[in-house]
């Protein structure tokens, strides 16, 4: 540990990212440029990679918080199968002692296995601090702990939306995000259309608790901009979106990923509350028992994310609510440059801490546009102009998707920024996909006898929910329910599931995804084809989120009464050449399909990229249910 008053030399990492026989791709945020070296423990052998600028990329992102992206390509290729020990060297000392809490049992190091296929995976959605419901990351801790041989481990973690909620933040994270800003004096900026001139005025002003919806210029153009996208967007049939925490600045948010996936930041503040109001005091209190509960969880969250791979994409919160939802909301939300620029800043924090260490080739022109931004800060401020120009960059930006070279291939869809959107009413709902990110899709599938899917919404979601969303969409308020679907848009939808259809796309089809706050496995066929394609719907959510359980019962209830296999409704859907068969998880009251607690997925896969068995693991606790019984 530091010396009283000293920072440690690492705030959060190493996470582990996109792992290949002959490429490591590893990410942490140091206080410093540090001289780092790579030890790999390999059959009782080891070997050190002294790291220089072209294995390790840094990006400050303030005086004392840099990001360090660790890209090695390998010449000899690793062992497959087998369990590879690595450590960290800072100044030769290693992970052991700069963080012991990264380490299993009695263990000197972290370490990985490379899978020669993807046998098993963990996966998820939806980590919200302030939930009520316990940590569902705790799950795949325990799972690593337990495991005794390299098989037992899964290939891969797959993190499939809403890893930080940027737009629902408890105040007293907000206030631990302030303290860690001053502490590590991560950059200032100045700020566009709002009542506050720059970041250190927004930190200071009365509003920044609960109130951010004042920060917009009270004037009648802004109203739908305060309502919709700042103040929050009461959503009484689904969710309640509390955005009077809505997170403005690019060191915000760097702040938030730094404390939500490390414990080490915590060790730096102590927040007080600010001056409050007797009702925000109450709910001050109420989020604060929430944040400590939270932050205790936070040190066997940091062990998965050092010994497992893992994979990210976005979805709506980790930038802001309802994100590219209608063209009007577009219009609206670019419209404004108060707006704009919260949107890029959390675009731009999901760059560096997310989307870098997926595929790190692709970001290059944007990771060198980054570093120019704060090579020019001057007093600790950002360059105003060259960060709107940065932020045009990033929203023109279409690789955020991507393909795993795994068996199965993993392929990760961007349903978030290529959207399709409608010609004739600016209000409905954007497909998912736009028609050329579709074509793509399909030549990505081409060929393979296997393939699993990550969309974060789900390609077969329940038919009753989103009929309703459809009603309030034809109404006029796509946003009340968040009407975003794979079957919203005629357009997409016909192309998904065409693309389905194809006979040369895969046998095989496992689409896991998250976004909902339920969990439930679907079986989908084709109609009147036996030599069709297999489909498995598989939704994991969420992680530390879930869905109103009285509400979702009736739901449930409903959805069986309406829309069984059987059921002549179905032929009245988009979705009428395929038979969706739910599957009834084990322990289930009264037959219900949809699976309402907090965790993490688990699907087991046969050597033809079949799912054999899928578990949803609960993080209060209780055993395993099996959402698909093993064969």
């Amino acid at each position: 540990m530091p010396h009283a008053g000293t920072l440690p030399d690492v705030l959060a990492g190493p996470l582990l990212r996109r792992l290949e026989p002959q490429r490591l791709v590893m990410w942490l945020v140091g206080t410093r440029q540090l001289p780092l070296t790579l030890r790999l423990h390999v059959a009782e052998q080891s070997r050190d990679i002294v790291l220089d600028q072209g294995q390790c990329q840094i990006v400050p992102v303030g005086r004392q918080a840099f990001i360090h992206l660790i890209d090695i390509p390998l010449d000899e290729a690793l062992p497959q199968d087998a369990l590879i020990g690595y450590d960290l060297l800072i100044d030769g000392r290693g992970i052991a002692h700069w963080a012991a809490h990264l380490l299993y049992c009695d263990a000197q190091s972290p370490s990985f296995v490379l899978h020669s296929r993807i046998h098993q995976l963990v996966h998820g959605s939806c980590r919200k601090p302030h939930h009520p419901a316990d940590e569902g990351l705790l799950c795949v801790d325990r799972l690593l702990a337990d495991a005794q041989t390299a098989a037992q481990r899964p290939a891969l973690l797959m993190m499939s939306g809403d890893q930080v909620y940027a737009d629902d933040v408890a105040g007293p994270m907000l206030r631990a995000i302030h303290g860690l800003i001053a502490r590590l004096g991560l950059f200032d900026e100045y700020l566009d259309g709002a009542v506050v001139d720059d970041s250190a005025s927004l930190y200071g002003h009365h509003a920044s608790y609960y109130q951010r919806a004042e920060l917009l210029p009270a004037l009648d153009s802004n109203e739908t901009l305060r309502e919709r996208f700042f103040g929050g967007v009461k959503k009484p049939i689904f969710t309640s979106s509390t955005a009077d925490n809505h997170l403005v600045t690019f060191a915000e948010v760097m702040a938030m990923y730094l404390l939500v996936w490390s414990p080490t930041p915590w060790t730096l503040i102590a927040p007080q509350p600010p001056q409050l109001s007797a009702d925000a005091q109450q709910r001050y209190a109420r989020e604060q028992v929430q944040i400590d509960r939270f932050r205790n969880g936070l040190p066997g969250v940091a062990r998965v994310f050092a010994h497992l791979p893992t994979l990210m994409i976005f979805d709506d919160h980790d930038i802001t609510d309802d994100w590219n939802l209608s063209a009007q909301w577009e219009e609206t939300a670019y419209g404004h440059p108060f707006s704009k620029r919260i949107i890029g800043n959390a675009l731009l924090a999901y760059l560096l801490c997310q989307g870098w260490g997926n595929q790190p080739q692709v970001f290059g022109p944007l990771i060198n546009q980054t570093q120019a931004l704060v090579a020019q800060a001057q007093h600790n401020h950002l360059n105003a102009s060259a960060q709107d120009q940065l932020i045009d960059t990033l929203l023109a930006f279409q690789q955020w998707h991507y393909v795993l070279p795994t068996t199965p291939a993993l392929v990760v869809l961007d349903t978030r920024t290529r959207r399709w959107r409608s010609e004739f009413n600016l209000k409905q709902p954007s497909g998912l996909l736009d028609w050329e990110a579709l074509s793509e899709l399909q030549q990505a599938l081409l060929d393979h006898p296997s393939a699993i899917i990550v969309s974060p919404a789900p390609i077969f979601g329940v038919k009753l929910i989103e009929t309703v969303q459809k009603v309030f969409s034809w109404c006029g308020y796509p946003l009340l329910v968040d009407a975003e679907n794979w079957m919203a848009h005629r357009g997409a939808a016909q192309v998904i599931l065409n693309i389905f259809r194809h006979s040369r796309t895969p046998g095989n089809y496992v689409i896991l995804s998250g976004d909902v706050h339920y969990s439930f496995v679907y079986e989908v066929l084709i109609r009147h084809r036996n030599a069709g394609p297999k489909l498995w719907q598989i939704t994991s959510s969420g992680i530390k989120n879930e869905f109103p359980p009285r509400l979702l019962e009736w739901f449930d209830r409903l959805n069986r009464w309406l829309y069984s296999p059987r059921s002549p409704l179905n032929w009245f859907t988009r979705r009428r050449t395929m038979q969706v068969v739910p599957h009834i998880p084990e322990h289930a009251e009264a037959g219900e399909r949809l699976w309402n607690s907090a965790g993490i997925g688990q699907v087991f896969f046969n050597e033809q990229g079949q799912p054999e068995a899928i578990y949803q693991h609960n993080a209060n606790g209780k055993a395993p249910t099996r959402m698909l019984a093993p064969k």
